[in-house]
């Protein structure tokens, strides 16, 4: 498992995780979500796999002065690239108990590379995003909105993290940004529909796009957003007005429960009304390597987290050009 490959088909709304595991001292050897852990207890979560550069034993590690948690352990050297390295232990506010053979999973997402220590990998699963079941309100706050996803196996629950929002926490230059230095103008006010499955993210996205001068609401998921769009389609229809009317601009997330947002592209252009909306997929999974997937399924632009300012202009550039051609036609 040194390296993974990235082979599922975009549009499909499935994904890959890998699972991965926190084995913690305990006081009693039985626990309800893992009987089989001997005197310890052990804690399951998942990361994309299209996340994940490789997996690796735990390597010879550089302390780094005055770091900004103390999760961060240091940094190390792989094929001369220097890659920071967090205890997701410590992150968590948990014990790890010792092993003989951690593992560290590097990851690339932001366009950033980071690296996370956790006591060993399980294996990969591939699954359907309705699989993933987002968290109830209590889990979320007790997790500090670090949980993005629940994964319901046999024998065990496996939480799906937000690394973004640990990343971005732990280096605030790498969270939402809007670039007050434009001159915004929030007299033309455009309908944005957003969907993205962290809380942290609605809410900002919200307040940034807002004064970059749209109007938006915000879902959770692909599944909110596409059920909310059938019924703008259903009242442009009664009505007998445009789909313009009532939104302007689709902007999606790529990782959210019940729905993606590479299956809700590909749902909008499938569609002979609502495929004239443009939609932007704005995700930490746009790379070089990953862009296709969003091609594929008819993504109008995509953008990676965390640049707002893009969006906003971007977004901006495709309602102007639909209004023109409307205009012309």
């Amino acid at each position: 498992m040194a390296q993974t490959n990235i082979l599922l088909e975009a549009g499909t709304n499935e994904l890959e995780i890998v699972e991965f595991f926190i084995d913690e001292p305990s006081v009693s050897t039985f626990t309800a979500n893992a009987p089989e852990a001997s005197g310890h207890y052990r804690g399951y979560y998942g990361v994309n796999v299209a996340k994940v550069l490789e997996i690796i034993r735990l390597p010879k590690v550089t302390g780094m002065p005055e770091v900004s948690h103390p999760s961060v352990m240091g940094a190390f050297n792989l094929r001369n690239h220097i890659i920071p390295l967090v205890d997701l232990s410590i992150w968590l506010d948990k014990v790890r108990q010792d092993t003989e053979s951690p593992k560290v999973i590097v990851t690339e997402f932001n366009n950033v590379t980071t690296s996370f220590l956790v006591s060993g990998v399980t294996r990969i699963h591939r699954m359907s995003w309705e699989a993933v079941e987002p968290p109830n309100r209590y889990v979320s706050k007790m997790s500090g909105d670090c949980i993005t996803g629940v994964v319901k196996l046999e024998d065990r629950i496996v939480f799906l993290l937000d690394l973004e929002k640990i990343v971005a926490d732990l280096n605030p230059s790498l969270g939402l940004r809007l670039d007050m230095s434009i001159e915004w103008n929030s007299a033309s006010r455009y309908r944005a529909l957003v969907a993205d499955d962290s809380v942290l993210v609605r809410e900002m996205l919200k307040d940034l796009l807002n004064k970059a001068g749209f109007d938006v609401t915000a879902v959770q998921n692909g599944r909110e957003a596409w059920d909310l769009l059938a019924q703008i389609k259903e009242k442009s229809d009664t009505e007998n007005q445009p789909l313009s009317n009532f939104v302007h601009v689709m902007v999606a997330d790529i990782e959210m429960p019940a729905m993606d947002g590479h299956n809700l592209t590909k749902r909008i252009k499938d569609d002979p009304v609502l495929r004239e909306l443009p939609v932007i997929l704005f995700s930490s999974l746009i790379t070089d390597k990953l862009r296709h997937k969003g091609e594929a399924v008819g993504a109008d632009d995509q953008i990676s987290k965390p640049d707002v300012s893009q969006l906003a202009m971007r977004a901006k550039v495709l309602i102007e050009r639909k209004i023109g051609e409307r205009s012309a036609a």
